[in-house]
């Protein structure tokens, strides 16, 4: 169950237990969408379906928000709605206008969701509350917003931050790969994204391509950004770094596969959240420091 993705934050207020997360997040379990609704978020367990939502190891927890949503294209629902706009045509003598179209819309829309099938989705949330942490998997801000909006609504008194760095990841990045020392604990792989800096934002993907070329430094003279770079933590870790601070693809490596395989543990999922809580702490500190240390929180 190793997280894919790293959307990073700092626990400024947290003052809850497993136990007591447990029954604040009961009340907002997540419930299948109405007849008439298009999406349903709430609470579910991040292990096993049924099971409990705080998923605890050690000091360690884990939680996960659920989404239903309805699938109803809008193509769909643009052609029932000329169907049932050619019958009102039929039955008035002229076209409906653009207000009776959108009310026509809105009717079809309510007509067609009881119908509508509908997907599940799962987001993680993993919680340190000894190193202040507040990581969530999820792959763009969106997810991670609703997450911690519910978050919030659950869970009175609860404060987190985005971390945000006295470097910005760009600015090093691109320092990087224009031949400045790379921390001990990194090393740059063979995938990067450079960016102009003018309104045309002039953009190149380096993929799978080696990065210490005279090419490369010839597109950092001309003032492009490096807005994402592949890099590996202590041959453990591979990942890839954005400028907005969110890591993304996180591979664990063989070294910590090998852990993996020879762990004793009989329950994988317990294995991974173990390995994966004890490496990340130091992966993000390491990556902290690279990036000169954490602003202070707003």
């Amino acid at each position: 169950m190793w997280f894919k993705n790293l959307q990073i934050y700092r626990i400024i207020n947290w003052n809850i237990s497993p136990a007591d997360l447990e029954a604040v997040l009961s009340k907002h379990t997540l419930n299948s969408c109405l007849r008439i609704e298009m999406q349903s978020r709430g609470w579910v367990s991040p292990k096993a379906e049924g099971g409990p939502l705080v998923y605890s190891l050690g000091q360690q927890m884990l939680l996960a928000l659920g989404v239903e949503k309805k699938l109803l294209p809008v193509s769909v629902i643009n052609q029932f709605a000329k169907l049932r706009a050619v019958e009102i045509e039929e039955q008035q003598g002229y076209k409906p206008g653009r207000k009776q179209m959108k009310e026509i819309k809105e009717f079809v829309t309510d007509e067609l969701l009881p119908r509508a099938f509908a997907l599940r989705r799962k987001t993680c949330a993993w919680i340190d509350p000894v190193n202040g942490w507040f990581v969530i998997d999820a792959s763009n801000a969106a997810k991670a917003d609703e997450l911690v909006e519910l978050l919030h609504k659950s869970i009175e008194g609860c404060s987190l931050a985005l971390v945000k760095t006295k470097k910005s990841p760009a600015s090093a990045m691109t320092e990087w790969l224009a031949g400045d020392d790379i921390p001990a604990s990194l090393t740059i792989d063979r995938d990067c994204e450079l960016c102009g800096t003018n309104d045309e934002k002039a953009t190149v993907r380096y993929v799978r391509h080696a990065l210490d070329s005279a090419e490369i430094i010839r597109h950092v003279k001309e003032g492009k950004k490096a807005t994402r770079l592949a890099m590996t933590w202590r041959d453990k870790i591979s990942f890839t770094l954005n400028e907005s601070l969110q890591l993304k693809r996180i591979v664990p490596l063989d070294f910590i596969k090998d852990q993996i395989d020879t762990s004793e543990e009989g329950d994988a999922f317990d294995t991974d959240f173990a390995i994966m809580t004890g490496e990340l702490p130091h992966l993000l500190v390491d990556l902290m420091d690279a990036l000169g240390g954490e602003s202070d929180p707003d």
